[in-house]
């Protein structure tokens, strides 16, 4: 069976898409085959970016390490047909939700052996994860939150197994302000409560929006000829590094 990652988060701009790209493009790169799906049919950031790496290869005559981009089959469950074929051929398996609750999104966190929740790192997406009052105080989990807990339910009773649910703490500042370290304080006590682990995700760069027209990631800059990578550029790659070695997943070791 195909180990399934979901890339899952009810509010938009939170990297979800950059996120998918570069863990998929990662295993991939580590020599496992991999597989994607884009459940968001709207906006479909994560398929447009798999195609724009496609389209780049073409036009520079290059071969880059590149999960297989699987499309969503017709009529009521048009997921299942789309997994079935991928798990035929693949080692992982990631699914890229959209940005509200829907249908799709809500049979992929059922489906998820881990679950990686990016936000920004502020107050504003902290009402992701869970309800709060105007003092600060945890009132209890957000309708994310308890869709996720529904999800772990309904594994359990398919005796599938436990999600391992990351929430990556994307777009960091570069100084530990006052109120990076109240979020990160908070966080760290949901996660007790709630049950997910926490992580730092990706530094707010301007190389991820230059990187999105080329299909192209950050592990694919010395591939094409750009050898000279700066201090940024490096630090970028060590995030990606620590996010994989994060995920634990199994059989894969960053090194890359």
């Amino acid at each position: 069976m195909a180990h399934i990652i979901v890339v899952g988060n009810e509010k938009g701009g939170s990297g979800k898409s950059t996120t998918s790209m570069h863990v998929a493009t990662a295993l991939a790169r580590m020599g496992h085959r991999v597989g994607g799906l884009d459940l968001d049919v709207r906006q479909r950031s994560f398929g447009r970016y798999l195609e724009n790496r496609m389209a780049f290869m073409t036009r520079s005559d290059v071969d880059l390490p590149t999960p297989v981009l699987a499309q969503l089959g017709e009529g009521s469950d048009p997921l299942t047909p789309a997994l079935t074929e991928l798990e035929r051929q693949c080692d992982f398996i990631l699914l890229d939700c959209p940005g509200s609750h829907t249908k799709l999104s809500q049979m992929a966190h059922t489906l998820a052996d881990t679950l990686i929740t990016p936000m920004n790192d502020s107050f504003v997406d902290f009402d992701l994860l869970a309800r709060m009052s105007p003092e600060g105080k945890v009132l209890g989990p957000s309708i994310y939150a308890e869709m996720v807990w529904s999800a772990r339910q309904m594994r359990g009773q398919a005796g599938a197994g436990p999600i391992d649910w990351l929430v990556l703490r994307n777009r960091l500042g570069t100084q530990a302000m006052h109120n990076k370290r109240k979020v990160g304080g908070a966080l760290q006590s949901l996660s007790k409560r709630i049950g997910f682990r926490v992580a730092p995700g990706f530094s707010e760069r301007v190389i991820f929006r230059e990187l999105f027209p080329r299909g192209l990631t950050l592990l694919d800059l010395k591939d094409i000829g750009t050898e000279q990578l700066s201090m940024s550029n490096i630090a970028a790659r060590q995030e990606l590094r620590d996010l994989i070695t994060e995920l634990n997943l199994p059989g894969v070791s960053a090194k890359f």
